[in-house]
């Protein structure tokens, strides 16, 4: 399917002249495989990881499949439902949807939580089409009779992964029981655990699958490397690699929401423009800090895994794991976030002694080791040297005099080798819970 052009996917005039507009010349394979299959009515599971254009694979056919329907738009009852993880990756693809809907008489709105409700009651009073949201809000809005899902056509469930990661299956389940059983339902996924297999196979009616660049395969455009740093020396290092003027829109990830605050203070600090990004910060601050990293008011966004997940930006140079994600999965989402549309990208990832066990469990993931870096002053060889299979290694790591970072020069073969993967699943909370947690 390389050759194929969007006036292969038989899309109707109105959205051939947006997408004409917009620059878009070729689809993306989940664009040319999910489009035809959506737009014959089928239930889909879409594996495809962030940057692969999967937005447009199921607004595109939706938009297409409301245009064409017999049925009309209703005060409080949409016909399409998006529900997504993060109030940012709502917004933005409820921006998406505005985009390519801009020549067809379709109405659409975003809910989430962490503000009023006001102004989405009000959009749902006057009727809407499509409605994008988070699994808490909506909760919210249809216990109080405010939206009804009785005409419900089509189901769409983006970042499947990560919404029960982060708790909201119980919110999900109650949203999927509200909405009729004759419909269109579509998953799409980067990731594919047992336990979200089994939720798609409750949800979904002989799907077909379509498959990009899975989960055990890492981008091909990426440069991946992992520089062994003792912990004391990360911000250091840090800061010696934001020193190349090169390294100019980069996303820093931490594990936890105090480590990005102090990132980010300590980056300030050495004149970076820097701004955190995590669940602790209200909706206006996520979103000012984006737009300030779109926009290259700041050079750096520190970032957690949760809040990243809305994301979607394009010249990102650099990704740098800060701390090691201890779900390894979350490395795959973390350095999909550069080498976007085409581009190439570098992801860098600092190692602690404590977090080899996590390198391990990426590595076995991916299914290959990442490259080794130690051409920077601050290599640890105690970091290097240790493997549950080695005998322990002396106090203080060594270092090297910086001979340029940018060489990778060895493969990281003693993380393949240890054992234990230290992976933490996290704990399956109720969704009101999580949310009360997250902000919806």
């Amino acid at each position: 399917m390389e050759n194929i052009t969007f006036d292969d996917l038989d899309l109707i005039e109105p959205l051939h002249r947006t997408l004409r507009k917009e620059g878009y010349q070729k689809p993306t394979p989940i664009q040319s495989s999910a489009i035809p299959n959506i737009l014959s009515g089928r239930d889909l599971i879409g594996l495809a990881q962030t940057g692969t254009g999967k937005t447009a694979a199921f607004a595109l056919p939706t938009l297409q499949l409301l245009t064409k329907s017999d049925e009309r738009r209703r005060p409080r009852a949409p016909r399409a439902l998006i529900l997504t993880p993060t109030r940012e990756l709502a917004v933005q693809i409820g921006e998406s949807f505005n985009v390519y809907g801009r020549n067809l008489k379709l109405k659409q709105t975003v809910v989430f939580g962490g503000v009023g409700q006001g102004p989405q009651d009000r959009a749902l009073s006057r009727g809407v089409d499509i409605l994008v949201a988070t699994p808490g809000r909506l909760l919210d809005l249809m216990e109080q009779r405010i939206v009804y899902l009785d005409h419900v056509q089509i189901l769409t469930l983006d970042e499947a992964d990560r919404m029960l990661d982060m708790g909201f299956i119980n919110d999900v389940k109650k949203i999927v029981e509200a909405i009729p059983t004759q419909r269109q339902s579509l998953f799409f996924s980067a990731t594919m655990p047992h336990a979200v297999k089994q939720f798609a196979s409750k949800m979904l009616k002989d799907p077909v699958t379509v498959t990009v660049n899975p989960v055990s395969s890492t981008a091909e455009r990426i440069d991946q490397k992992v520089m062994f740093v003792d912990r004391h020396n990360k911000d250091v290092l840090l800061n010696e690699l934001l020193k190349d003027e090169t390294v100019y829109r980069v996303l820093v990830f931490t594990r936890t929401k105090h480590r990005a605050n102090k990132v980010s203070d300590v980056l300030n600090g050495n004149k970076v423009r820097a701004e955190a990004i995590h669940g602790n910060k209200s909706q206006g601050a996520r979103q000012r800090a984006l737009r300030n990293f779109i926009s290259g008011k700041i050079r750096v966004l520190v970032a957690t895994d949760i809040a990243a997940r809305g994301i979607d930006v394009d010249g990102i140079t650099h990704v740098i794991n800060f701390e090691l994600p201890n779900e390894p999965e979350s490395y795959v989402h973390r350095i999909g976030r550069t080498a976007r549309a085409g581009a190439d990208g570098i992801a860098i990832s600092f190692c602690d002694l404590e977090e080899r066990s996590y390198l391990t469990a990426i590595e076995r993931v991916i299914k290959s080791s990442v490259p080794v870096d130690e051409n920077h002053e601050f290599h640890s060889e105690e970091v290097a040297s240790a493997s549950k299979y080695s005998s322990p290694p002396p106090r203080g790591g060594s270092r090297k005099r910086n001979q340029g970072w940018r060489g990778a020069n060895k493969s990281s073969g003693d993380a393949r080798r240890a054992a234990g993967h230290g992976k933490h699943h996290g704990s399956q909370r109720s969704g009101r819970s999580a949310n009360m947690q997250r902000g919806r």
